[in-house]
């Protein structure tokens, strides 16, 4: 799949834009501040619904406009999609495909893509939480009725921490909330395939990141990946992460130990009011020969993961997709990589279908890369 033609409408800092794309590479080069992540910041939110660099959706809007536009032209062998978005900045986003109405949840169905940009260090050296988002983003994108399964766990979630607080408050016993069981029934049943699914997904990753790190570092680093689960007995969120589960494992099994650590934490949860066990205090660990990436790596290992985590997401989505490779969008990533490490992920990215480029500095990028060149200046395309 490819991007022909991106139209904006007070997105950021564009009043307006209309800018062709081709197949192969795509380089967007402008001094920093113009408005070139602006343009791979649109395209991803056409496929996950969000941004990588805010996390409402006000930003979006140009200042002083009601609205923004995100529209896209999809080819995809000889099959041409319209996809778009309106971001509202006082009410509910609207959809279109061929101009016809959608869900804006259904838009992901039509467009797949992944991004990488310097935001995404975090997910080595950050919190859980942007691991999480990570693993269950890509899951979306390879099924999108996950995205129901998330959203009904998060609902579920909720309404259980509400009860904890209350029984907290009130000094209720565990055993007269006989309402808790029935949210305890249905934690149980949308976690625990939650959790199966982001096993299963991190086994496809598990050989991908180790190649992609080896193509981007050239070197035999061992970068691996592991859950980390709280059903187990870690506790990431409270820095306890040494219960790890290996291998892809089915959701009857996470139930039955969901429901255990449940039992086990009950009277901890009503001290707290929160619940401490399931899939939203789970980690994504991540090791680099043998030792956790975070606290260990250096920054060049660090940026060098966290490439390798967007590749590995890409050749995934390759592999399933049925409307063909991602495009796959590198946000200034050449001006961190050394010429040797330039060369490489040249070399890597090549196979892909579309690859969209932002750069400061033309000469940061390879000459392979620079075949559609488009300037970019106070959100105007100046040159193409």
């Amino acid at each position: 799949m490819i991007v022909t033609r991106l139209n904006l409408s007070d997105f950021r800092n564009y009043e307006a834009a209309d800018i062709e794309l081709v197949a192969g590479a795509n380089l967007f080069v402008g001094s920093n501040g113009q408005g070139k992540t602006n343009l791979v910041e649109s395209l991803g939110y056409l496929s996950t619904l969000g941004s990588h660099r805010v996390p409402t959706d006000q930003a979006l809007v140009r200042a002083g406009a009601d609205s923004a536009i995100v529209r896209a032209r999809l080819q995809h062998g000889d099959r041409s999609v319209l996809v778009e978005v309106q971001i509202n900045r006082s009410s509910a986003n609207r959809a279109q495909v061929n101009r016809s109405p959608i869900k804006t949840r259904d838009l992901p169905r039509y467009f797949s893509s992944v991004l990488f940009a310097p935001e995404d260090l975090a997910l080595v050296r950050a919190e859980p939480s942007g691991r999480r988002r990570f693993l269950d983003e890509l899951l979306v994108l390879l099924s999108p009725r996950m995205s129901g399964v998330i959203a009904d766990y998060e609902r579920v979630l909720k309404q259980r921490n509400t009860l904890l607080k209350s029984a907290r408050a009130t000094g209720v016993k565990g055993d007269r909330l006989s309402t808790l069981e029935i949210w305890d029934d249905r934690l149980v049943q949308l976690g625990s395939e939650l959790v199966a699914a982001r096993s299963e997904l991190v086994e496809r990753l598990i050989p991908e990141v180790a190649a992609a790190y080896r193509s981007i570092a050239g070197d035999d680093h061992a970068a691996s990946l592991a859950l980390s689960l709280t059903v187990l007995g870690a506790d990431p969120e409270e820095g306890v992460a040494d219960a790890v589960g290996t291998g892809a494992v089915a959701a009857e099994q996470v139930a039955g130990w969901f429901r255990s650590s449940l039992e086990r934490l009950r009277r901890a949860e009503l001290e707290r009011g929160v619940t401490l066990a399931g899939p939203h205090r789970d980690d994504l660990v991540l090791t680099l020969n043998g030792l956790p990436a975070r606290g260990y790596a250096s920054h060049g290992e660090s940026w060098s993961f966290a490439l390798a985590l967007k590749l590995a997401s890409a050749h995934v989505l390759r592999e399933d997709a049925p409307g063909g490779d991602p495009v796959l969008m590198l946000d200034d990533v050449f001006a961190e990589l050394d010429e040797s490490r330039r060369g490489r992920l040249a070399q890597a990215v090549a196979g892909y279908e579309q690859v969209l480029i932002t750069a400061a500095v033309y000469d940061d990028v390879p000459d392979e890369l620079t075949g559609n060149t488009v300037r970019i200046r106070a959100g105007r395309v100046v040159e193409e």
